[in-house]
């Protein structure tokens, strides 16, 4: 940054990566997948596999293209997690037709239990940063913006 009359002037790049909500959301998201990845003790499996395993537990028998719809994912990127989860004994898949509906099993459930407790613990992680307030405030804006997003496509 220069400085000019005693103010910070930021130069083009610094105002285009500050402005550019693409950029900066991208960047976010990288330091929150690296501290929930900190937070979250879950072996091998990443923090987007931690949340399809809550959705099927609150929706036991979710079909493929609901849990697609719920978390905002493409059909490829499912069947990879299901697959993954599937084969380590966390869900189980029953198809019927050209449906295929997920549920937990009693090892999926365990994960689901210690994945909650870890959810007050990144809570707490990253609102000692930026505060109770904001966080709720910009999580709630967030998803707010992601449906605008979404409706549109």
């Amino acid at each position: 940054m220069q400085m000019k009359k005693g103010m910070m002037q930021m130069n083009e790049e610094e105002q285009v990566l500050m402005h550019c909500l693409y950029f900066t959301a991208s960047r976010f998201a990288r330091n929150t997948t690296k501290l929930a990845e900190q937070v979250f003790d879950a072996g091998d499996l990443a923090p987007s596999y931690l949340y399809l395993i809550m959705t099927v537990k609150f929706h036991p028998g979710i079909t493929q293209k609901e849990l697609c719809k719920k978390l905002s994912i493409a059909p490829s990127t499912s069947t990879r997690f299901i697959d993954k989860l599937e084969k380590q004994g966390l869900v189980n898949r029953k198809v019927s037709g050209k449906q295929s509906f997920i549920s937990l099993t009693s090892e999926g459930d365990k994960i689901y239990t210690q994945f909650r407790a870890s959810l007050k613990d990144l809570f707490q992680e990253y609102s000692a940063v930026l505060g109770k307030e904001f966080s709720l405030e910009l999580s709630k804006s967030l998803h707010e913006a992601s449906n605008k997003l979404e409706k549109r496509t």
